[in-house]
């Protein structure tokens, strides 16, 4: 098996370097800057560990890559950036895809052009903020990610990437019911338009709590079953040991990373904007996600960047 890494960003970046530092073949697909950086110079992981550069290769498109039958992609991309991904795959090749990815739509999506497709939760602090480099913050595990098939179940494909997972300094348990988990991690991830507008040392507590509460509103209401609380902290329990990176300070997650590098796009109509489209399907009001949807536009509008507004002042507007 062959891994193709689409998306070598922060998630894409780290686990891609990580399967190469064990001994798997591994390609990258990246895209502008980054991929100009890693051509040139190699991919640099930087953790508490290690600064290390490996020389993956990488490649700018899909039609590029010397495409094998034994080959599997993990696709790493933003959720805005799926559909794009995905018909510039199917133009050159049909290969399992592994969703490595926030968010429930982008296996929906794959499904329809690819047979073999399969979700993965994941629970890993990494950051891409400059082209060519990755960071992975835990240690000795750079983090957990599950894998299963979509919508349900396991088969061998499925196995031999969480066994290579694993071996590859990450956490990797084969679920059978791996949305279930995707749709608790939703939840989690309905926070990060808040600490990209708000910053990420902000008292957002009542804001995150507020956000929560409608999604699992919402997600009962269409009857969409997901992994509880307890379940969700007995799997992280002990699996992120968090360090630092020399000359590193730690920022936020993913979409605070995003307003940072003054990104085009957000993910967060993705993330929120499921909760919105559930509530409207199912009768459910959201008025916090929302609201932070229309604020997130409004910041990469005017290129705002983290704590350009205060959780005080998102309430306020609320009222």
């Amino acid at each position: 098996m062959r891994f193709v890494v689409y998306g070598a960003g922060a998630i894409g970046g780290v686990v891609g370097a990580r399967l190469y530092q064990a001994g798997r073949e591994v390609l990258l697909i990246a895209r502008g800057a980054h991929y100009e950086a890693i051509a040139r110079g190699g991919l640099r992981l930087e953790t508490p560990e290690e600064s290390v550069v490996l020389e993956i290769p990488v490649f700018e498109d899909p039609a590029a890559v010397p495409w094998r039958e034994d080959d599997v992609v993990l696709l790493a991309t933003k959720t805005q950036d799926t559909a794009s991904a995905l018909g510039a795959l199917a133009a050159v090749a049909v290969p399992p895809i592994v969703c490595v990815q926030n968010g429930v739509e982008n296996e929906r999506l794959a499904l329809r052009g690819f047979p073999g497709v399969y979700g993965a939760l994941v629970m890993a602090p990494t950051a891409h903020l400059e082209p060519g480099v990755v960071l992975a913050y835990s240690t000795p595990l750079s983090g957990g990610i599950d894998v299963g098939r979509y919508p349900e179940g396991l088969d061998a494909t499925a196995e031999e990437v969480s066994a290579a997972l694993s071996g590859a300094r990450f956490s990797s348990e084969p679920r059978p019911q791996i949305m279930r988990w995707k749709y608790a991690k939703l939840l989690l991830n309905l926070g990060n338009v808040v600490e990209a507008l708000c910053g990420k040392d902000a008292d957002a507590d009542e804001l995150d709590s507020l956000v929560r509460e409608e999604g699992r509103a919402c997600l009962r209401a269409a009857g969409i079953d997901f992994a509880s609380e307890d379940e969700d902290a007995d799997r992280r329990a002990g699996l992120l040991q968090i360090g630092e990176i020399a000359g590193r300070e730690r920022g936020g997650g993913s979409t605070w990373q995003s307003f940072t590098r003054g990104a085009s796009g957000i993910e967060t109509d993705y993330l929120n904007g499921e909760i919105v489209l559930l509530g409207r399907l199912h009768g459910v009001p959201t008025p916090v996600n929302a609201l932070l949807c229309e604020l997130s536009v409004q910041a990469l509008r005017r290129g705002a960047r983290p704590g350009d507004i205060t959780p005080a002042e998102i309430l306020a507007a609320l009222r």
